[in-house]
């Protein structure tokens, strides 16, 4: 790559973390001209370059730690999620989280959402209980029956 195309490319990162910053988003990945770029600011540092399809796949980082639960799946209290998406702990970027660890849940009451096909889905408590453990962060994938947390 010379050394014009990676001040152009700089300069097209800079205006995507701000355009981040204006709009609210957690993330934004675009292509041109067979160079894929995405940035994110859910709090991890991924802000690479990607090679356009075809070529060696992205380097993703590391997974965040969750609490420790023998197998969350088979726990009685998992709260699974009912669809593929991205998981959002709290109502809005900066707003207090829908619920933490510790904390005493109704049925019904939305502990989380899930975004999926541009719709924000509301996840609510299937039960009554204390939060015990949260397997998602804020802004990251989740997968069909993917445990999301635990309430006892």
């Amino acid at each position: 790559m010379g050394k014009d195309k990676a001040v152009i490319d700089r300069d097209m990162i800079r205006d995507l973390a701000d355009l981040l910053n204006e709009t609210g988003l957690l993330e934004i990945e675009v292509e041109q001209d067979g160079l894929r770029v995405r940035v994110s600011r859910a709090g991890q540092a991924v802000n690479h370059f990607v090679p356009a399809p075809g070529s060696a796949g992205p380097v993703e980082p590391a997974p965040a730690p969750v609490p420790t639960v023998a197998d969350p799946a088979k726990h009685p209290g998992a709260v699974k999620s009912p669809m593929v998406g991205t998981a959002y702990r709290a109502p809005a970027p900066g707003a207090a989280t829908f619920v933490e660890i510790g904390r005493e849940v109704t049925k019904g009451q939305t502990i989380l959402i899930v975004e999926a096909m541009k719709t924000m889905n509301q996840i609510p408590a299937p039960h009554s209980g204390k939060v015990t453990a949260i397997f998602v962060e804020d802004g990251n994938p989740v997968e069909f029956g993917e445990p999301l947390m635990i309430i006892e």
